[in-house]
C-alpha cells in the first residue's frame, strides 16, 4: 500500500485539473514570467532552463526570465516558488530532488513538496550511465557484479554529493545487484570525474551527457545506461536492465507552479510548453543523452507519485539523510 504522504499530490492534482473549464485565464500572461532554477548558474538544470526560456516566452507572448536561487540541494528555490502567489508568473524548473525525493531526505523544509507544488508538465529525461575506471578489470555489468561479490566492501561508488541523483542511483544499483559497495561523496561532478579518471575511485552512475565525452575519449569505461532501453546517444552501451531486469534511474526535469494556480493558467502554460518541446530547433540545442518529453499536468502528477513511492523505499532502506 502506498503511504498516505503520496495521496495529497494526487488529490491536489485531481482538484486542479477537474476545476470548471469556465475559469478564464484573464488574458494571462500580461507581463514577464520568472522561471526559478534552484541551482547555481552553469549547471545542467540551468542550461536546460535557459534553452527553453526564450522559445517558451515567444509561445506565451511574454518573456520567461530565468532566475537562479541555489541552496539546500534545490529546496531553497523550491520553497520560494511554493510560497509565491499562485498566479502562474513564478514557476520552478524542477529536478527530482525538490519533490520526488525531498520529503524523505529533509526533516525541515519551508514547503510541503507534496502539497505546495503542482505540475505544469514534463520537460526532459536523461539517462545516467554506469562508468568505471579503466584500471578496474571489468567490461560488463555482470563482470562488475561478480568482481564486487568477490571483493566485498572494497569498491566505492562516487557521487556528486550526499542525496544527489548519482548517490541514489548508486544506492539503487547496490541494492538491486546485492553487492557490498560503499558511497564516496564528492562536492560536485567535476571532482568525482577527476578521481574516476585517475583511478582513485572505481565507479559511478551519473549523467550520460556529462560523461559521454570522457567515454568517447576512452578516459573511462561505460558498462550500462540506467534507462530501461539503450540510449540513442550511446547505442553501443547496454542498458543495466539487460543484466538487472527492471533497473531504472532516469532523472526527470519538469515545471511546477504554486498550488492553487488556476487550472486555465496551468493549461495555458502546459500547452505552450509542449509546443516548444516539439520544436526541432529546441531539441537540437539539448545535450546528447537528453530526450525532450512533454506531458499533461495529470500525467506528470502520476509520475511524481510513482517516483516518490520508489525513492522513499530506497532511501528508508539505506538510511540516507541529506546533510
Amino acid at each position: 500500500m502506498r503511504s498516505g504522504l503520496l495521496i495529497p499530490l494526487a488529490l491536489a492534482a485531481a482538484a486542479q485539473f477537474a476545476a470548471p473549464a469556465g475559469a478564464a485565464d484573464g488574458g494571462f500572461p500580461d507581463h514577464a514570467l520568472r522561471l526559478i532554477v534552484p541551482f547555481a548558474p552553469g549547471g545542467g538544470a540551468d542550461a536546460n532552463a535557459r534553452r527553453i526560456a526564450e522559445p517558451w516566452g515567444k509561445a506565451l507572448g511574454r518573456p520567461v526570465v530565468v532566475e537562479n536561487r541555489p541552496g539546500g540541494g534545490g529546496t531553497l528555490g523550491a520553497g520560494h516558488v511554493a510560497q509565491s502567489p499562485p498566479d502562474g508568473y513564478t514557476l520552478l524548473y524542477t529536478t527530482p530532488g525538490q519533490q520526488m525525493t525531498a520529503p524523505f531526505l529533509f526533516k525541515h523544509l519551508s514547503y510541503d513538496p507534496t502539497r505546495d507544488l503542482v505540475p505544469v508538465g514534463r520537460v526532459s529525461e536523461g539517462a545516467n550511465v554506469l562508468v568505471v575506471s579503466n584500471s578496474l578489470p571489468v567490461h560488463s555489468v555482470a563482470e562488475l557484479i561478480a568482481y564486487a561479490r568477490a571483493h566485498p566492501g572494497k569498491l566505492g561508488f562516487a557521487s556528486s554529493g550526499v542525496a544527489s541523483t548519482s548517490h541514489l542511483a548508486g544506492e539503487l544499483f547496490r541494492q538491486a545487484a546485492g553487492v557490498d559497495i560503499f558511497h564516496v561523496p564528492y562536492r560536485g561532478t567535476g571532482p568525482a570525474q577527476n578521481d574516476l579518471i585517475g583511478g582513485q575511485v572505481p565507479m559511478t552512475i551519473d549523467t550520460l551527457s556529462v560523461y559521454l565525452p570522457l567515454i568517447q575519449a576512452g578516459k573511462v569505461r561505460a558498462l550500462g545506461v540506467s534507462s530501461l532501453a539503450r540510449s540513442e546517444a550511446a547505442p553501443q552501451v547496454p542498458a543495466i536492465a539487460e543484466t538487472l531486469p527492471g533497473f531504472e534511474a532516469v532523472p526527470v526535469n519538469y515545471i511546477t507552479a504554486p498550488a492553487g494556480t488556476p487550472p486555465a493558467i496551468i493549461e495555458r502554460l502546459n500547452t505552450s510548453l509542449n509546443s516548444v518541446l516539439r520544436d526541432p530547433a529546441v531539441k537540437a540545442g539539448f545535450a546528447q543523452g537528453t530526450t525532450l518529453v512533454g506531458s499533461s499536468p495529470a500525467e506528470m502528477a502520476r509520475l511524481v507519485e510513482s517516483e516518490q513511492h520508489k525513492w522513499r523505499a530506497l532511501i528508508e532502506r539505506a538510511g540516507i539523510k541529506a546533510e
